[in-house]
């Protein structure tokens, strides 16, 4: 077939026969009334596909062009200089809390015993690098229905040790990103924004709209099939701070201390002229590692991926926001029943999902069992309240390795009574719209009677104390 083309021709003509392998057998089918509804999904054409079959014929295995490529382009989408791919989002948040631990830092690097103020309603790899390292999580509570950050309650949390704060911004809708910068800088602090499930949200600070990932001294992403953009597997790290960048770079290489790329021999010129720690004068500085590093690059053919998914972005953000926006005016007379999820003020956020807390009255369990009954897929927020999760138990045991600065109550309410729906931009206004009538058609059979229940006991560092009981649905 191929003997008398060249290289590139053959490459091309593959590319064709991949595009046509899409178009017969891969291109998505049109929903049908009945069909199952996920909560999120690839989307994707036979752009993907093609320049997943380039780099898989090149064969480069490890980071390549199609990395630096990836790198500089969602860079440039986050008007930032320095961009570094991992294989994970939750890697991508043990890089860049990792990069705040370096020496280079000085008296502003985390230490252990340190603390790091964040919150437990979210996902736990956002926490996991804190209580890995050494340091100390300091917990506070949410707001609904924005369910991020309760920054009135940030002052409570600070204390001598703390050194940064490292927050997602919820289900795609930004956190305050005003108060919470404001608090960071006033007082030298860290800001890790966990932007992994919001890349595209925005936020308008000082007259000036940002994007959120980008106003922090790092951002996160994952590419997880779920979020906003998926190479399958895939995460990044992305700051404005050459020695952040260095940093994130070193603990992401090995600890390195070398800035070669991948594949390339003596890219500073002076491999053999320095002496590090107590290594012979001259050592050969690709092997000389200034960090105890990790290895979570990705891989080319994830970043090829990904170079066709930036092409998208904007129109993958804009379909979630209509997405959200068809959903919520679907649901606004449920409102005596339902807290349906609000954006934070001066933010445009890009929406992950549609959070739903039932109000007293209302059973989420029924109700989230009725809509799955439905083919419809439902989640809940991630950890519910992490504290109470079984990764927990010998902490609270003994109250140590973390802080709770105030009570938890919002969070454990979501814990209880919070799920959400899928905005991904896969679905189409017939899929919403099934939805929305299978959250109104489960409402009637999820009311039920009032009855005095306690909540789950308060925890703290110091233990466990009860409250009063409190009104909730049976």
């Amino acid at each position: 077939m191929f003997e008398k083309m060249t290289k590139e021709e053959a490459a091309k003509a593959i590319g064709e026969h991949v595009r046509e392998y899409y178009r017969t057998f891969m291109a998505r089918k049109p929903y049908k009334d009945g069909d199952r509804i996920s909560y999120a999904g690839r989307v994707f054409d036979e752009e993907e596909m093609t320049l997943l079959a380039d780099s898989a014929l090149e064969f480069w295995l490890t980071s390549g062009r199609y990395a630096e490529q990836f790198e500089k382009k969602l860079a440039d989408y986050l008007g930032l200089p320095f961009c570094s791919l991992v294989n994970s989002g939750s890697s991508a948040n043990l890089i860049a809390f990792m990069a705040l631990t370096s020496p280079l830092l000085g008296e502003r690097a985390v230490r252990r015993g340190d603390e790091v103020i964040t919150v437990a309603a979210g996902f736990p790899t956002t926490v996991t690098p804190i209580l890995q390292y050494g340091a100390i999580p300091v917990f506070l509570d949410v707001t609904i229905p924005q369910y991020n950050i309760d920054v009135s309650l940030l002052e409570k949390a600070l204390s001598p040790k703390t050194k940064a704060v490292m927050i997602a911004h919820t289900m795609g809708n930004p956190f305050d990103v005003k108060a919470v910068k404001e608090f960071c800088d006033t007082r030298k602090l860290w800001l890790v924004e966990d932007n992994c499930d919001a890349l595209g949200a925005a936020y308008t600070i000082n007259g000036e709209e940002k994007l959120t990932g980008a106003i922090g001294d790092i951002g996160t992403s994952s590419f997880y099939p779920a979020h906003h953009i998926t190479m399958g597997e895939g995460g990044a790290v992305y700051t404005r701070n050459p020695l952040l960048h260095k940093l994130i770079r070193s603990f992401r290489d090995w600890g390195r201390d070398c800035v070669c790329p991948s594949g390339v021999d003596n890219f500073c010129g002076r491999r053999y002229d320095k002496r590090y720690g107590e290594l012979p004068a001259g050592y050969d500085h690709k092997f000389v590692y200034s960090h105890f590093g990790y290895n979570v690059k990705a891989t080319d053919m994830q970043a090829a991926i990904g170079c066709a998914q930036m092409d998208k972005l904007p129109a993958f953000v804009e379909k979630r926001r209509h997405n959200w926006k068809r959903l919520y005016e679907g649901l606004k007379d449920t409102r005596e029943k339902l807290i349906l999820p609000e954006a934070e003020p001066h933010s445009n956020p890009s929406w992950f999902g549609f959070l739903i807390t039932c109000k007293e009255g209302v059973s989420k369990n029924k109700l989230a069992r009725y809509i799955e009954g439905e083919n419809i897929q439902t989640r809940m927020l991630f950890a519910g309240n992490l504290v109470r999760q079984p990764c927990f138990d010998e902490a609270r045991k003994t109250g140590e390795g973390y802080r709770v600065a105030g009570a938890l109550d919002a969070t454990d309410r979501i814990m209880r009574d919070a799920f959400w729906l899928g905005v991904y931009p896969g679905m189409t206004d017939a899929m919403i719209d099934r939805m929305i009538e299978a959250v109104r058609t489960g409402l009637k059979q999820a009311e039920t009677a009032i009855r005095l229940t306690p909540p789950p006991p308060q925890i703290g560092r110091t233990g466990l104390s009860g409250r009063l009981p409190v009104e909730r649905a049976a």
